[in-house]
């Protein structure tokens, strides 16, 4: 099989290439041309691995070079995307331009090479703060940030090309993953790269909670939406089941690394008080029904493992900056 798949040199999608070529899939990899030839995260991969990945570098932007990506491939996976919530509020204008013009001419593309599946990667932040648990893929989205509002018209994008065209679209929408290589843009890793570098831990708001996802699970998920025939069409969450608050998290990280810490609040990284995703807490038993799927790593065990990562490589996380 051989597979583009966008975004690879990120967080979930480098994990998603990986899995894709110890199942004996020839990838193509999309990544961002930068002028110093950093792939991001396929830098992981072992001399093996790499001979089985093709590494593009190219923008989303541009519909001729994803077009060309997409050519000789059976199945797309689009996990591409301008993702940092902080950013977009600043420079909203790049999230549309990535996520949404991005996905359409992935779409585009697919359609224009004949591409078997295409995958679209959503974000539970479309959901917006839960008005019912668990969160089913009837929930109502919501824009609350301008890169959830970016999501959600990809999502919809996804959503007509299907309709329209019958390009074999299946989206899957996985709740807050986190694990090994993800930047300390996100939660998890600011708060154990905090505690281990300087004793403390500064955030946001402690009062949200999230359904955290397993990396390899929600990479499990992605890869069986490519292959589980008669799903085209379908939108899936990839999510526990489980919430918890920012504070709760805090104090279970805090506990496995037997260490007491200062925690406290910081004005600068709270959203916008309307645009503050209060609960996300995912149902999926429609993942179960239609894929098969179901997580299989909890959160202990998984914080234990992305902690143990940390660790190894605190000094590329510069634990003393706000990444937004």
């Amino acid at each position: 099989m051989n597979v583009l798949v966008t975004g690879a040199g990120g967080f979930i999608g480098s994990h998603v290439t990986q899995a894709l070529v110890a199942r004996g899939a020839q990838v193509r990899a999309f990544v961002r041309y930068n002028s110093r030839g950093d792939h991001g995260y396929l830098s992981a991969l072992s001399a093996v691995e790499s001979q089985s990945v093709e590494i593009v570098a190219g923008d989303l932007r541009d519909e001729d070079a994803v077009r060309r990506a997409c050519l000789g491939c059976s199945v797309v996976l689009h996990l591409g995307a301008l993702i940092a919530i902080p950013y977009s509020y600043r420079n909203p204008r790049d999230a549309v331009e990535t996520n949404v013009l991005g996905t359409l001419n992935v779409l585009e593309g697919a359609r224009a090479t004949g591409v078997a599946r295409v995958v679209h990667i959503s974000s539970s932040e479309v959901y917006g703060s839960a008005r019912f648990v668990p969160i089913t893929e009837a929930h109502p989205l919501q824009g609350q940030s301008p890169y959830s509002a970016s999501k959600i018209a990809a999502d919809k994008l996804a959503e007509s090309y299907y309709r329209s065209f019958a390009l074999p679209v299946v989206t899957v929408r996985p709740f807050n993953t986190y694990g090994p290589r993800q930047s300390a843009r996100a939660v998890i890793p600011t708060i154990v790269s905090q505690v281990l570098s300087r004793g403390e831990v500064e955030l946001g708001s402690l009062a949200p909670r999230r359904d955290f996802t397993y990396v390899a699970d929600t990479v499990e998920g992605i890869i069986l939406a490519s292959e589980v025939g008669g799903v085209e069409g379908a939108t899936v969450n990839l999510g526990t089941g489980k919430d918890i608050s920012i504070g709760e998290l805090t104090q279970t990280i805090l506990r496995i690394l037997e260490v007491n810490a200062l925690v406290r609040e910081s004005s600068d990284r709270v959203r916008p008080a309307l645009s503050e995703v209060d609960r996300l807490q995912s149902d999926n038993s429609l993942a179960r029904e239609m894929l098969g799927w179901r997580p299989e790593v909890g959160l202990e065990q998984g914080l234990r493992t992305t902690i143990s990562w940390i660790q190894e490589n605190l000094g590329g996380l510069r634990p003393g900056v706000y990444q937004t």
